[in-house]
């Protein structure tokens, strides 16, 4: 039997198959399979009401809670395409996403970690016809403005569509529509839209879950944010496939972490290796109860051997295994085995998965090929082209090798693309702030190692004659206009830069420097 091709049709599936089982766990809110279904169908009728249409967009701008599971697949159930954006996005940011997509409708939090994303939003004007607002902190909430529709209003829409209604919109969603459209920077330092049908994205996660071994009865903590394929795709959907339940962590805070793990009997936890570094780093990890681990999968940055050791031996995870991909390939293309020892875990990226093919160019990149492959970016046929060759080989801009087996190892970047944390930086965009900065002539960013983010960004600026720029002013600046992912936490001031003879600025030499 072919398992269901769209989001709509795996939660109903899931639904009917463990409809008392639970499905989301959020502090208070507690729900099954068969709860959290009510729930998507009275937010998907709420969008209906609202005017929202097949093929139509609808952004998501909050942090990892209930509400945004819930409107991410009730947004699938009205065949609207789902936009995630970063939470540690400036509003600028946001607003750019929001405008190319032309949503029609935006989820966005309240106050939160001290900014009104939403209030942000609204003071810009974009005239988008919905706007719901998510409370995060606090419960208590009234609509600001006739601008907004507050969570709890979203029942009262829903009352004016059938449930009938509701069900012949979800029952209409191909396999081949849009399910999300996934921002990644590039390295002309402007962000691209990733196009993925529904087919592509659940095909992806069965691949993962099928490597990772979640089941029906696992416990899910998901830390990494929803707004990224780990926490998205690896998160949400591989709960929807298999029935596992979904625990979200708004902000990533290890004692509470670590209660969570104890009180929930949690079995999988992903992210980055930071994840595990700080809660192997905890000096009350010892005080908690963490038997329940049973599942770890990681990536996304350079996994020390010693890692993948203490995490089997300290947290005594039964499954530890690293993983890779890109928004172009749905969020995956390769992954190791738990049968894999520690340092193939640790040094490679496994073998592919989900039906791609994997080899290198000639000069080393890696390339994927695969019915998972992204349809293109959004309104951008020149950089598709560029991006996925008339063979249908995806070019990743990644440099590798394999070895005998078939594994993959990253050994370099074509696009001087580094990772902070488990995001993709991309050096460009933040050089082309830079430039906009008084006093900065000439800069180029790189990734330099950290022991705790993997890497992290140190800029090396040239100022201009006679500016009296500091430290201080650039990482102000680029504070203000970048997420703060992206911010330098280093800055160096050079009277000039290497350049090569075609007059390109020699990164190697800067990386190769001894700090």
């Amino acid at each position: 039997m072919t398992p269901p091709q769209t989001t709509p049709q795996a939660l109903r599936h899931i639904a009917a198959t463990h409809p008392h089982s639970p499905a989301l766990i959020d502090g208070a809110t507690r729900l099954t399979w068969a709860e959290l279904l009510e729930e998507v169908r009275t937010t998907a009728r709420a969008l209906i009401a609202r005017g929202i249409s097949p093929g139509d967009r609808v952004a998501m701008w909050a942090p990892n809670t209930h509400h945004w599971v819930i409107a991410a697949l009730a947004a699938h159930s009205v065949g609207a395409a789902l936009v995630p954006l970063n939470t540690r996005y400036v509003v600028a940011e946001a607003v750019d996403v929001l405008s190319r997509v032309g949503a029609k409708a935006v989820f966005v939090a309240g106050p939160f970690l001290g900014r009104d994303r939403a209030a942000e939003l609204l003071a810009e004007g974009l005239g988008i016809g919905t706007v719901v607002v998510i409370p995060v902190e606090g419960d208590a909430q009234t609509s600001a403005d006739a601008a907004t529709v507050t969570w709890a209003e979203l029942a009262r829409y829903a009352a004016s569509v059938t449930a009938e209604e509701g069900e012949l919109r979800a029952a209409q969603v191909s396999p081949d529509d849009i399910s999300d459209i996934m921002f990644t920077s590039g390295t002309t330092g402007r962000s691209k839209g990733t196009l993925v049908a529904h087919r592509q994205a659940l095909n992806v996660v069965r691949g993962w879950v099928d490597c990772s071994t979640l089941r029906a009865d696992d416990r899910y903590l998901v830390i990494p944010p929803f707004f990224h394929n780990f926490g998205y795709k690896a998160g949400i959907l591989a709960c929807l496939v298999t029935g596992a339940t979904i625990v979200p962590q708004a902000t990533f805070d290890v004692p509470a972490a670590l209660a969570l793990i104890e009180s929930e009997q949690i079995t999988v936890l992903t992210g980055p290796p930071t994840i595990y570094q700080t809660i192997l780093a905890h000096p009350r990890r010892a005080d908690r109860d963490l038997t329940s681990l049973r599942v770890a999968v990681t990536g996304a940055a350079t996994v020390p051997v010693v890692l993948i050791e203490r995490m089997r031996d300290e947290l005594a995870f039964e499954v530890v295994i690293t993983a890779y991909g890109l928004s172009e390939s749905a969020g995956f293309g390769t992954m190791c085995l738990p049968s894999d020892d520690a340092k193939t875990i640790a040094t490679t990226c496994g073998g592919p998965i989900a039906g791609f093919e994997l080899r290198l160019s000639d000069a080393g990149e890696v390339l994927l090929r695969g019915p998972n492959v992204m349809l293109g970016y959004l309104d951008d046929p020149d950089a598709t082209a560029e991006a996925i060759d008339v063979d249908g080989w995806l070019h990743t801009g990644d440099i590798g090798v394999l070895d005998d087996r078939g594994y993959l190892r990253i050994t370099d970047r074509l696009k001087d693309m580094y990772i902070t944390g488990g995001f993709n930086v991309y050096p460009a965009e933040i050089e082309q702030t830079l430039a906009r900065l008084d006093g900065v002539a000439e800069s180029a960013v790189i990734g330099v190692p950290d022991e705790r983010m993997g890497e992290v960004g140190k800029a090396f600026i040239v100022r201009e004659p006679d500016a009296s720029l500091t430290v201080d002013a650039v990482i102000s600046y680029a504070t203000a206009q970048l997420a703060n992912f992206k911010v330098p936490r280093l800055v160096e001031f050079r009277d000039q830069l290497p350049y090569s003879a075609a007059g390109k600025v020699l990164k190697r030499e800067l990386r190769e420097e001894k700090s």
